[in-house]
């Protein structure tokens, strides 16, 4: 079974304490992802800033045969600047725990599930592919989860990426709980941080319960203590798994050229 890669070292790597990422950087970090196999890159967050969509602008404008992605949060601003940036895809982010939606957004649940609905709808009226990423979503309650993902598929909504933000899971619960969207009729992509030292474990356990992308960055950068490794990933996957895959050219992989 050939499994996804979506590289967000560019956004999420980039949250790593004193990376600083300029244009010139980040073309040169997605031109060699490109050239190794990964499926889809996080290009950055379009709405961050001028230069955030200058740098994005530029990996767009090169021809690259991956999917090229920005995160966006659940308004309509957001998905606009996406727009100008010329992306194939759009992250959609949605706050989901309890302690999110009341601290953060002092939102509703319902009134969350309709501010997504109505993104993914408005994204995909204008030609983007939508993932739809629930964020802190090992501190949610699964069924109010499960009912989220429901809505912003039945509005559109491509692929479906439960985070584990805190890195809160362990290899068990991680196979239930990424088992537990299997059934929902799109492809569900595992997004897992590394707070304890499991990303890569988590990550690997969701592949083994049905999910059919990852997301990484390159040597497991991120914010705290970062992401699931792309090479500790992606090597286990090839070796380590007689029945799963990557696109990614493993020769390639540790060449620093």
């Amino acid at each position: 079974m050939k499994i996804e890669v979506l590289d967000t070292t560019l956004r999420d790597g980039e949250q790593t304490p004193g990376i600083s990422l300029n244009a010139a950087k980040k073309l040169r970090i997605a031109t060699k992802l490109d050239e190794i196999g990964v499926n889809a890159i996080e290009a950055g967050s379009a709405v961050t800033s001028e230069g955030e969509r200058d740098a994005i602008k530029l990996i767009t404008s090169q021809g690259l045969n991956a999917e090229i992605v920005s995160f966006a949060r659940t308004l309509i601003k957001d998905v606009d600047y996406c727009l100008e940036c010329d992306v194939d895809a759009v992250n959609v982010v949605v706050p989901t725990s309890d302690l999110h939606l009341k601290y953060k957004l002092g939102k509703s649940q319902d009134e969350m599930i309709e501010d997504a609905v109505e993104v993914v709808e408005y994204a995909k009226a204008h030609g983007l592919k939508v993932e739809v990423a629930a964020e802190d979503s090992t501190r949610t309650d699964l069924e109010y989860l499960r009912r989220m993902y429901k809505a912003v598929i039945a509005a559109g909504a491509d692929r479906i990426c439960p985070c584990d933000t805190v890195g809160m899971l362990t290899p068990l619960k991680s196979f239930k709980f990424y088992q537990s969207f299997t059934d929902l009729g799109v492809p569900v992509s595992a997004h897992c941080h590394n707070d304890f030292g499991l990303a890569v474990a988590n990550t690997l356990s969701g592949i083994t319960a049905g999910a059919k992308e990852a997301h990484l960055t390159v040597n497991g950068l991120g914010e705290r203590a970062g992401n699931a490794s792309l090479e500790e990933t992606v090597v286990s996957l090839n070796t380590l798994y007689d029945e799963y895959e990557t696109n990614i050219k493993l020769d390639q992989l540790y060449d620093t050229s």
